[in-house]
């Protein structure tokens, strides 16, 4: 009979320059900026924009241009496996599981 292994978690997350340093439970510790995490955003519809092919005619919204660099304005823990970011530009809808947090740092020491 093995033991089970823990699960990966985060010890802790600190909102650190333009990003966020994550401490896990294995001992890594990794970093990613908010602007990585914006635009690898998992919901339906952000997963929806990136697979279409860029619009040379987009036009921001007023809320989109008066953001500036992506940063969050909340977030919180989604029970015990991921965090809901609100973003500065009115986004709010994904949720980046703790896997995903882990796989979009870079290691740090």
């Amino acid at each position: 009979m093995g033991m089970t292994a823990e699960p990966l978690r985060p010890v802790s997350l600190k909102r650190e320059g333009d990003g966020l340093r994550v401490a896990w439970s294995d001992g890594a510790a990794t970093f990613v900026t908010w602007a990585a995490l914006r635009a690898n955003c998992p919901c339906a519809s952000c997963i929806d924009d990136r697979a279409k092919p860029p619009n040379p005619f987009r036009i921001l919204s007023e809320r989109e241009m008066a953001a500036g660099a992506p940063a969050p304005v909340a977030m919180k823990a989604v029970g015990h496996y991921a965090y809901q970011i609100s973003w500065n530009d009115g986004h709010s809808t994904g949720i980046y599981t703790i896997e995903a947090l882990r796989k979009l740092g870079e290691p740090t020491t």
